[in-house]
């Protein structure tokens, strides 16, 4: 009797052992792009200091040491600062009468898919350049539809010049700016045709710097969304299928204010 339990276990094993094999033979390969999907986390916000390019000559914070641990036992510092500095939202109300302020934009408004358009290699050449309807059609052949309340940023190259105020402001001999932005008919484009919810850029206006109406400013907040001005490192993100979180401070009927800025995906 022993033996012929012995017997029992082991057919039954074998025949689970070929029946596993068999299975693993059989089982097709996983194809390349089922392969693990990268996740990564990028901060996107230029550190706040008076040493960072301002729109305006003057417009720059200043800050002192308001308390010290050797005198008070806690050290504390006290900023003077526009909403418009360094990174930093437009709230609607920025540029429209009766808009919504910094308080009133919503935790889902800030959380957005984000996609992302290269102007850079262009922007090397012609500062004056624009994010165009071309652009974006260009974009969505080569990666996909823009997402309904996707935030569109552009990526112009132009953080890279934050260290240096006359390269980043562009200014020419006549005191003029210079920097890329998005058109205002690519803006109206994305508000009508992908409803997006917001603009960023990585200069210092959403509209470039040689404008002097501010027609992307207007149509954007005057369709009730916001913008994200002076971005850093949109080049160490994906293109498309991120996720945008803007850590927008909510002054009281603020028209913007400083924000922490990261994607992640």
């Amino acid at each position: 009797m022993p033996t012929m339990c012995v017997d029992k276990v082991t057919r039954r094993s074998l025949l689970l052992g070929a029946a596993a094999s068999a299975a693993v033979v059989a089982a097709p390969a996983m194809p390349a792009q089922a392969a693990p999907h990268r996740h990564g986390l990028q901060d996107l916000t230029h550190v706040v200091s008076p040493s960072f390019p301002a729109f305006e000559p003057g417009e720059e914070p200043s800050s002192r040491v308001a308390t010290s641990i050797p005198d008070d036992g806690y050290y504390m510092r006290e900023w003077t600062i526009l909403e418009h500095f360094g990174t930093h939202v437009d709230a609607p109300a920025h540029f429209t009468a009766g808009g919504r302020t910094s308080e009133e934009l919503t935790l889902a408004e800030l959380i957005t898919p984000a996609v992302v358009i290269d102007i850079a290699r262009r922007a090397a050449h012609e500062p004056d350049t624009t994010v165009s309807v071309a652009d974006l059609v260009a974009y969505e052949r080569r990666y996909d539809r823009i997402p309904r309340d996707a935030s569109v940023l552009m990526f112009s190259g132009w953080a890279a010049k934050a260290g240096d105020v006359a390269a980043y402001r562009g200014t020419d001999s006549a005191g003029g700016l210079h920097f890329p932005g998005f058109s205002a008919d690519a803006c109206e484009w994305l508000l009508t045709k992908r409803r997006i919810r917001a603009l960023g850029v990585d200069t210092l206006s959403i509209d470039p710097g040689v404008s002097e109406d501010f027609a992307t400013h207007l149509a954007l907040t005057g369709a009730d969304r916001y913008g994200v001005e002076n971005l850093a490192h949109l080049d160490r993100m994906p293109r498309h299928g991120a996720t945008l979180t803007v850590g927008l401070i909510p002054y009281r009927d603020g028209s913007g204010g400083q924000a922490r800025v990261f994607s992640s995906w």
